[in-house]
Parts: C-alpha cells; structure tokens; sequence
C-alpha cells in the first residue's frame, strides 16, 4: 500500500459504512480511482472488490480514469442541448480524438457531459476546469481548444 492510501485510511476505523467518504478522499488525492485503491478499499473495509466497485459505479460523481490538465464539462442540459450542445460535444470528440469519458494521450484534455452548470444564457456552454467558456460554436471549438503539436 503506498503512502498516499495509508495516509488516506489513517483518518478511517474500516467500517464498510466509511466506503463513500473514502472513495471520495481517494478521488481527491488521486484525481480518480485508481484500480490498486479500490482493492485496497476493500481490504481495509472487510467487503469484497465487487461491493467496493458496485458503490464507485453507482455513484456519478466516481471517476475511473484520470481527468487531464483541462478537464473539458459540456452541459448537456435543455438551454444547451436546444442550442446545440450535441453538435459541440461531436466537435470535440472528433477535434481531440477522444470520446466522452477520456483523455487524450499526452493528458493534456479530458471530456465529459453533464446535466446542466447552471448557465442557461450563456448557452450552449461547458466547464473548463473552473472556468465557463459560453456561446460555443462547433466551428470554434479547434481555435477555443488548442491541441499542442
């Protein structure tokens, strides 16, 4: 076990009712979660992979893969989705070679869909880090997310 999960598991009993603030901290040090720490969790816990696991997939808030330098959010809720968040999030995936839910190779970008960030007006938008880039056009989306050559 590295140091990273013990300093983690230090805070914790290793009751099997600790498992979501433990994913949570696992996620927040590691900025995912990682296969290695789920079985950890699990050791820790006293409960199998597969129950650690079904509680990480259950929840959309768990990520499985690491997020990139510029974790790239396009909202997907009804201002955008009518304002053509479907075309931006097709321009993405094409201009940076992933699908939602990945990275690219050099983890410079990573790409999700949410449900709505709370930006209607400024539709269709997305959530650049911390960050809202609004009113994307697919036409833009290479000059607005430069990829390094």
């Amino acid at each position: 076990m590295d140091k990273k999960l013990k300093g983690i598991f230090s805070g914790y009993t290793g009751h099997a009712s600790e498992i979501i603030p433990i994913l949570q901290d696992i996620q927040d040090v590691y900025g995912y979660l990682p296969e290695h720490a789920l079985e950890e969790v699990a050791g820790f816990t006293g409960v199998s992979k597969t129950h650690v696991y079904g509680v990480a997939t259950f929840y959309a808030q768990f990520r499985f893969k690491p997020k990139g330098r510029k974790h790239i959010m396009v909202c997907t809720g009804t201002a955008c989705h009518v304002s053509g968040a479907e075309q931006v999030l097709d321009a993405l995936e094409r201009h940076l070679g992933i699908g939602e839910g990945d990275v690219t190779e050099d983890m410079e970008y990573s790409l999700e869909s949410v449900g709505c960030i709370g930006c209607c007006s400024l539709a269709p938008c997305a959530m650049v880090n911390d960050e809202v880039v609004s009113r994307i056009k697919p036409s833009r989306v290479s000059k607005i997310f430069p990829k390094k050559s």
